[in-house]
């Protein structure tokens, strides 16, 4: 048995299993009222079969702002499960051993299929997956391979079959002896409070929120004096990005369900972590001085929305932010609320061309009808 290895896998971060997507809580706060299976009850693995096709609930949308934070390049990632396999080759060879050795062949074929937006292969991959570590009986492997189906579910918008597989990977983990402090909980529970939220289940979506903010901001002051050979940089580094997501996912809900002055103040505190730890010029920065510019803007602080919007937009055309356009977009918006009509055109315009270059037709249809409306204001006007 290979426990290093595995170990790795689960502790680099459950969230980042699923790729990068931009847009519950613990086992204590998300008792099920209705004897729904939560952390602490044994979860049967799911039936090999394909579930349903792709759902686009638009309500989940606004709500998941989780896995840009932890995003990292494909070659280093490679590279670190090179170095995984090579550990591997190198410790023997075993039954127990080459039943690890395939587990985590699958998996990786599994994560390409979901990079490469082929998910009914990546289910079907899981599921074998599970099977083998079933039988072999590594804990490690169901875990994981959980954490995986459950992402899968999740950014398909397959939100029951997210949360259960949710719980199921919690109850392992926390069967293992993991604390609920953990950042692994942590990001499974950020997971659960936006399913709930797209669900429209506000008790306990904002229960799970609470969680784990709070929970991350004790966890942040307990530790920030712990020396390097206790915690090192990197960790205490990675536990401050895990508050920045949730601050940020959490706003995105506020923000959605029309309370705006709340989800201004969780965005600043996570633009404020972002912009420490990251930068000004990273993309996740960016993304975060756009949505706090259009939460300032739907209280009608139109100048201040425009100052942020309009360091984002800059940043963004420096670094050819993949959503430019997007940010562009905003910009012109805000504008638009300001009467400068002229100039907002212009954005919308440049805005436009972004969009058709990314072929993103959703922002194309968007950003049309603005400019035809703006030109119905312009109109009137003369």
């Amino acid at each position: 048995m290979y426990p290093g290895l595995l170990s790795r896998l689960v502790g680099r971060g459950l969230v980042r299993a699923a790729g990068r997507r931009c847009r519950g809580c613990s086992a204590r706060l998300l008792a099920e009222p209705t004897g729904g299976a939560g952390p602490g009850v044994e979860v049967p693995p799911p039936p090999p079969c394909r579930v349903a096709p792709r759902s686009r609930d638009p309500g989940l949308l606004p709500l998941l702002a989780a896995l840009a934070w932890f995003s990292r390049p494909a070659a280093a990632q490679e590279e670190e499960e090179e170095e995984e396999d090579q550990e591997r080759q190198s410790e023997g060879g075993d039954a127990a051993d080459a039943a690890e050795a395939e587990i985590i062949q699958l998996l990786k074929r599994a994560k390409l299929s979901i990079m490469k937006d082929e998910p009914e292969e990546a289910e079907l991959i899981l599921h074998d997956a599970l099977r083998l570590a079933y039988q072999s009986d590594n804990k490690k492997a169901i875990t994981y391979t959980y954490d995986l189906m459950a992402n899968l579910a999740f950014i398909r918008g397959q939100l029951e079959n997210a949360e259960q597989l949710f719980k199921a990977t919690m109850s392992y983990l926390l069967g293992g002896g993991m604390k609920q402090e953990d950042n692994a909980i942590i990001e499974i529970s950020l997971k659960l409070a936006s399913i709930y939220a797209a669900q429209n289940r506000q008790e306990f979506a904002l229960a799970g929120y609470e969680f784990c903010i709070s929970t991350l901001e004790e966890k942040i002051e307990r530790e920030k004096e712990l020396a390097e050979d206790i915690m090192s940089v990197e960790e205490k580094a990675n536990t401050h990005l895990l508050l920045g997501m949730c601050l940020d996912s959490c706003a995105r809900y506020l923000l959605f369900s029309k309370q705006p002055s709340q989800a201004q103040r969780m965005y600043e505190k996570a633009l404020q972590i972002s912009q420490e730890i990251q930068g000004e010029r990273h993309p996740q920065t960016i993304v975060l001085m756009s949505d706090l510019a259009t939460t300032l803007d739907a209280q009608g602080h139109f100048d201040e929305a425009y100052i942020y919007m309009q360091r984002a937009s800059d940043l963004a055309r420096e670094i050819n932010h993949p959503e430019l356009h997007m940010v562009l977009s905003n910009l012109a918006a805000i504008l638009t609320h300001r009467e400068r009509y002229t100039q907002a055109e212009e954005i919308y315009q440049e805005a436009l061309k972004q969009a058709e270059l990314k072929r993103d037709e959703v922002s194309i249809q968007h950003i049309q009808e603005e400019l035809a409306d703006l030109a119905r204001k312009s109109r009137l006007l003369t």
